[in-house]
């Protein structure tokens, strides 16, 4: 035989099953049967127990036998009934390493889920709370995403960070609750710088959590007791099934959310006071809330109120924030 078909031979021999060894012995017997053993032996090389173990192999796996009046030689028999029976053992066998290999693993996987799902979510209390946050927002590489309403954590510096943010080209949407806008101080601080420097905001009623996604590595959730003012825990959660709900979380609150303002262009005559005042009006802050944070009287809050509708011709407050957001004022 051709030695290439020898090693084909050889290594399907192998994949049923057939050792090495049987494997030489059985080339053997194709190339001198019918034939004694100990010539075969003497062909390959292999001699006593070894040949007579290799020999027992393919006699068991019902690839050879012996041949002549007295036995007294060995050949090669008709291999299909053998091949069928070394399939099938093959076969069992590779079912049996696939139910061991798969049960392996499964044990693997329990015990390594179970060594490290504290890493998936991490608990931050008290005064660790500013610092995680502020690496987030140093952290960010691409986008921030955030769903924000108070109760606040006191983060000196925070607003800073923000900006520095934007400024390096992260983008950063926000969808805010009329709480966020309401709460003192926090517009003319915080959301308004942040949307002049570019930031894209969004307003809603009320948003489902406190929430912070930092590109698609990781989210701060808020574990804020507004009723008592109180942010003194906050989750870290990294890439898992909850970061990913998360997310699609986010975007979902986004799709619901109504434009707040953006980058446009200073309409001549407005005053900066009348442009807080229609940004207040379209984030569905109350007529007490708008005049608190532009310092007016609730008289002077309505006087220019209806000056404004007269510029645009809106004759209520829906058609005031609609021609607003028209005219670009918004």
């Amino acid at each position: 035989m051709r030695p290439m078909t020898n090693a084909k031979l050889g290594e399907a021999l192998r994949l049923l099953g057939i050792g090495p060894t049987a494997g030489r012995v059985y080339l053997a017997l194709l190339e001198l049967a019918p034939a004694p053993l100990s010539s075969v032996g003497e062909t390959t090389g292999i001699g006593g127990p070894e040949l007579a173990a290799a020999y027992g192999e393919l006699v068991d796996a019902g690839l050879a036998g012996a041949v002549g009046r007295d036995g007294d030689s060995a050949a090669p028999v008709p291999p299909a009934a053998g091949l069928e029976i070394l399939a099938r053992r093959r076969a069992a066998e590779l079912a049996e390493s696939r139910r061991t290999v798969g049960g392996a693993f499964e044990s693997f996987r329990r015990l390594r889920l179970a060594a490290h799902t504290d890493d998936l979510v991490e608990v931050v209390t008290g005064e660790a709370i500013g610092p995680r946050m502020r690496q987030a927002w140093a952290s960010a590489r691409e986008q921030i995403r955030q769903l924000d309403s108070p109760p606040y954590f006191p983060i000196p510096g925070a607003t800073e960070d923000a900006l520095a943010t934007i400024a390096r080209g992260v983008t950063q949407r926000v969808v805010y609750s009329r709480e966020s806008l309401e709460h003192p101080g926090q517009l003319e601080a915080v959301v308004e710088p942040c949307v002049e420097a570019g930031e894209q905001a969004r307003v809603l009623p009320s948003v489902p959590v406190k929430l912070v996604i930092i590109d698609e590595a990781y989210a701060l959730v808020s574990l804020s007791i507004q009723e008592s003012d109180v942010h003194d825990s906050m989750l870290v959660v990294q890439p898992c099934g909850l970061l990913s709900a998360l997310v699609a979380l986010f975007e979902q609150t986004w799709l619901s959310a109504l434009p707040f303002h953006g980058r446009t262009t200073r309409p001549a005559g407005l005053a900066p006071a009348d442009r807080r005042l229609l940004r207040l009006l379209a984030g569905g802050a109350g007529d007490d809330v708008i005049a608190r944070e532009l310092g007016i009287s609730r008289r002077t809050f309505f006087r220019r109120l209806q000056i404004l509708q007269a510029r645009l011709g809106a004759v209520n407050r829906f058609q005031l924030a609609l021609q607003a957001q028209r005219a670009g004022w918004l």
